[in-house]
């Protein structure tokens, strides 16, 4: 039986990585993205484009810290047109556009309208995580009477911060419509394995492999919420704020340094494998319960046909 929270022999470590999206994987290597849907007639699409990089450009965002939030942001940008392209895919082809989409359309045009929903959509999707997970527990916090101790205000905070975390994600990973996805996410973690193994990418290979990754999203916002908890303890501690509006605030403010701090500690646990990291990406694997299920053989098909597409032939992916 395989051990998923045991990291098989990596002869490699590798900077490829992916993300799960409607019936199928985007996988993103150094040089080229390439994303996979398997359509409803069973067959593949295939797009491949240039790797998004903005530090190619601007080498300071190489820099520790300054890489963790460009990358999310990155992802978050390259993601969202993801999702878009494979939905298209599955859109009823019956349904008519309402009236407001009509007029939309004929003001913006369809190029105009896909681009300010595009860019509504991140907005969305950078807002709700944290007015969830930063800002309502903070706001909470600060509804703490007065002489509550400047401990227990921090403690409150950090446990309402870690509940509504879980609840969140024990919620989204029992919906119908996301399970699929969660099933892609499976057969992406897998195949990367694979690689790191370097074995042949064979869906017999490949089913082999653990299902949790140590570098997977999901072990990275729950590295996250902890940073962010430790952050605000440390913070609160030297400046004591009890209104319920600055500390909101301030959570906002160290936003970008809180997503700095994870993503390098997410990246070295996910380098190493001695005792001491694998103790502490374990909370990170126990989440991926909720967001990795296993995939089936047409998923793990998927997952290899974008892997092999990104593979750099010198070794540019290399960690």
């Amino acid at each position: 039986m395989i051990n998923q929270t045991e990291m098989p022999i990596c002869k490699r470590k590798t900077t490829i990585g992916g993300q799960a999206i409607i019936e199928g994987i985007t996988m993103k290597g150094p040089k080229r993205t390439c994303v996979v849907i398997r359509k409803s007639d069973g067959k593949l699409s295939i797009k491949e484009r240039d790797t998004n990089n903005p530090a190619d450009k601007y080498p300071i965002l190489k820099l520790p810290i300054l890489r963790g939030a460009t990358s999310l942001f990155t992802a978050l940008k390259d993601g969202l047109e993801d999702i878009e392209y494979s939905s298209s895919f599955f859109e009823d082809e019956e349904e008519k556009p309402s009236r407001f989409e009509t007029w939309l359309e004929t003001k913006l045009g369809s190029e105009k309208l896909e681009k300010l929903i595009m860019n509504f959509a991140m907005l969305v999707g950078i807002i709700i995580p944290v007015c969830l997970f930063m800002l309502l527990p903070s706001f909470i916090g600060g509804l703490l009477p007065q002489n509550t101790p400047i401990f227990v205000r921090n403690l409150t905070e950090s446990l309402i911060r870690i509940v509504v975390f879980l609840i969140f994600m024990w919620t989204i990973s029992h919906m119908k419509d996301i399970e699929r996805t969660f099933r892609y996410h499976g057969a992406e973690h897998k195949t990367i394995f694979c690689y790191e193994a370097e074995l042949p990418l064979t869906v017999e290979n490949v089913r082999k492999m653990p299902r949790f990754h140590p570098r997977c999203g999901t072990s990275f916002l729950f590295v996250l919420i902890i940073v962010a908890t430790l952050v605000s303890c440390v913070v609160f501690s030297i400046i004591e704020v009890t209104n319920p509006f600055l500390r909101a605030l301030t959570h906002l403010i160290l936003l970008p340094f809180v997503v700095g701090i994870s993503y390098e500690f997410n990246r070295y646990a996910g380098r190493h494998n001695n005792i001491i990291c694998r103790l502490l990406r374990w909370p990170g694997l126990m989440i991926q319960h909720l967001t990795v299920f296993e995939p089936d053989d047409s998923m793990i098909e998927v997952a290899i046909e974008s892997m092999k597409r990104v593979i750099p032939d010198d070794d540019s992916d290399n960690w």
